[in-house]
């Protein structure tokens, strides 16, 4: 809404409520409306060192649908469910979908990519950390060749790269075993004109897309950027500890439900960017007090304890230096794939 449209709006609500009482009202709206306005106008981009960034091919095949023997997934509660798990290619949940209501655990969005070499090779993990959220992905094989779409999760453990298309047709033509091609870009990455900020699985695509959604630098040497839910650090569980985190994910517990009810967790959306407080991912992942991450939710909810949807770094301060505006549509569906 434009300051003309409030002050119009006010104009109409004047005539059935006590005028001076709504004035008041009303400047307090446009006095803020109006700061808001001057801060974001006031919004400096967010600078790193482009032009030393190092773009690499690396490339990944569509890996087949895992099942560990027998195959119980045993549930928090006791409980035992055989439900899809990693892998495959996902036709009806991709990114915008929900990640927590769905029959599934550890569920990979769209295309699920791995390195034939196996999880624990150089190559695989070479696959998996040089992959960027946002990366450009090029079919190389099969009915859907020369197909492109972009990185949209990284998960650990099975060191898998998740990828999605715009083009809907493209997964009428995609087989399990095609293989393609990641334009690798965004490992490297040092921003220039902020301090106590870290960037890292970010690509020069996804910071160009979320620059133009209103994140920036604000005045006071802060990071600003439009997440779609926060998360409170004390939920996240499997990832804890890990001693970096440019590559996999960092799990959210949902088996509080007065925590999953007061944050709105049950909402979580596959691509959704989300604010993880008092999270620090400088050098692994920890709790302190004070810090923030933000992230993006790459594979589903999870029946195993310690386990949940789950969350890849984009940004990380340890000192809080990163501010928040609640915004619904802060998903990569409209950041990459409008």
């Amino acid at each position: 809404m434009n300051k003309k449209q409030i002050i119009f709006s006010g104009t109409s609500i004047k005539r059935l409520l006590n005028g001076s009482l709504l004035t008041i009202i009303m400047a307090l709206l446009l006095t803020v409306t109006a700061a808001v306005f001057e801060t974001n106008a006031q919004l400096r981009p967010l600078e790193y060192n482009k032009d030393k960034l190092v773009k690499m091919a690396v490339q990944g095949v569509i890996g087949e649908a895992r099942m560990s023997y027998p195959p119980y997934r045993i549930s928090a509660d006791g409980e035992l469910h055989v439900v899809p798990g990693t892998g495959s290619i996902t036709y009806n949940f991709r990114t915008g979908d929900t990640a927590v209501n769905l029959a599934g655990d550890h569920v990979e969005p769209a295309v699920t990519l791995y390195h034939p070499n196996g999880r624990a090779s150089g190559e695989s993990r070479g696959f998996n950390v040089l992959s960027c959220i946002g990366n450009e992905v090029k079919v190389l094989t099969g009915e859907a060749k020369g197909a492109t779409g972009y990185v949209i999760g990284k998960h650990g453990g099975s060191e898998h790269v998740m990828v999605d298309f715009k083009d809907d047709e493209v997964f009428d033509k995609l087989l399990l075993g095609d293989r393609m091609h990641v334009y690798a870009e965004g490992v490297g990455m040092q921003l220039t004109n902020i301090e106590g900020v870290k960037a890292m699985n970010m690509s020069p695509k996804l910071m160009e897309a979320l620059t133009e959604a209103g994140m920036g630098v604000t005045p006071d040497g802060n990071l600003r950027i439009n997440v779609a839910l926060k998360v409170p650090a004390k939920v996240m569980g499997s990832g804890l500890g890990s001693n970096h985190a440019y590559s996999g994910d960092y799990d959210i517990q949902m088996f509080d439900e007065v925590t999953v009810e007061e944050y709105g967790l049950d909402q979580l959306k596959f691509g959704d960017i989300v604010a993880l407080i008092d999270a620090d991912t400088s050098y692994g992942r920890i709790f302190r007090t004070g810090s923030v991450t933000i992230g993006v939710i790459t594979h589903s909810n999870s029946f195993i304890s310690g386990h949940g949807p789950g969350v890849t770094t984009l940004f990380t301060s340890t000192e809080g230096k990163i501010e928040l505006v609640i915004d619904e549509e802060a998903n990569l569906k409209n950041l990459l794939f409008r």
